[in-house]
């Protein structure tokens, strides 16, 4: 049985920093501070950080037969994720996905899809794991219309679960029925929760507590990533808070997926709420010390002492 087996989108980022805000056409050359080629798709950022803390990892997605696949199953391998459930579309391109990084650290993301959305529930193995992660779910139609089911087959085989929604380009937040249900936490960013708990009922949402209550009610522990605030979960009549540590970041990608790996790696360590939450804050922001997802992810002796000087807080409702 292995640790975790993490399900969704893998693909190369190509991270630009220093870009104007709309660069110029005509095709004139501009030139900008900094570009990398890095690993990218949330799915296979969170597998790689999972890897890197110990955890026994494998990841289910599809690339293309491309040049672009090869660098993304190639950089897996190197970082001690099983491919072997990986699947290569014989016609579709790998996504492959570009970000504008601007200095306040905002970026635009433009994502060519690519296969993703050829990806199938189907696809995925019969796989004994003891937790399985679904990511980039807006971005993978044929994978979100069977994900429910999926969950559920793997829950009763006794496995926890866990959904990073990740951006809808739609703007529209619609989840199949039953899917947070199937779903043992749910780990969206702020923006993120406001808009999913919107979409639960139609009434728009503004507040983070609100957006707690409604996600949690439909099932999951609702673990609310803030950036440099820290982050946030709800558990029954109780909010569970960690903020800190503050850093400088280089780059915030793949920041919100680190978070998500350190925060599997401290459930399945300890399964305690509060443990978990501390290290998913300590991987998220070691996470940024460097371009790119997963360049900078910490290994276990980096994340261990970071975790504990995070300062977790209860407030009982």
């Amino acid at each position: 049985m292995i640790d975790l087996l993490v399900v969704g989108d893998a693909n190369p980022d190509v991270l630009v920093s220093g870009a104007p805000e709309t660069p110029p056409a005509g095709q004139a050359e501009t030139l900008v501070d900094s570009g990398t080629l890095a690993l990218g798709g949330s799915a296979a950022i969170v597998a790689c950080g999972a890897a890197r803390l110990g955890l026994s990892t494998a990841l289910a997605a599809t690339v293309g037969r491309d040049a672009a696949g090869d660098f993304v199953l190639d950089t897996l391998r190197a970082a001690g994720v099983d491919v072997g459930a990986c699947v290569r579309h014989e016609t579709l391109p790998t996504a492959l996905t570009v970000c504008l990084n601007r200095a306040d650290g905002d970026r635009a993301i433009l994502t060519a899809p690519g296969c993703l959305p050829a990806f199938d529930a189907a696809q995925v193995p019969e796989v004994r794991a003891r937790h399985v992660h679904a990511a980039s779910y807006f971005l993978q139609p044929r994978l979100a219309a069977g994900l429910t089911a999926l969950l559920e087959r793997f829950r009763s085989t006794g496995a926890s679960t866990s959904l990073d929604t990740n951006d809808d380009p739609a703007g529209e937040w619609r989840l199949a029925p039953g899917l947070l249900a199937a779903c043992d936490f749910v780990l969206p960013n702020e923006a993120e929760a406001l808009a999913l708990a919107g979409a639960l009922t139609g009434d728009p949402v503004s507040a983070l507590p609100v957006a707690l209550t409604r996600l949690a009610a439909a099932g999951p522990v609702p673990v609310v990533k803030r950036g440099g605030d820290g982050a946030v979960a709800r558990y029954e009549d109780t909010d569970v808070t960690a903020r800190g540590p503050r850093v400088t970041p280089v780059d915030t990608v793949g920041a919100g997926d680190g978070f998500d790996a350190g925060f599997l790696a401290g459930w399945l360590a300890k399964g305690d709420l509060a443990e978990a939450l501390a290290w998913a804050c300590a991987c998220g922001a070691l996470s940024t010390r460097a371009a790119g997802g997963t360049a900078a992810q910490p290994t276990l002796a980096e994340a261990e002492p970071a975790a504990a000087r995070i300062r977790v807080t209860r407030e009982h409702l």
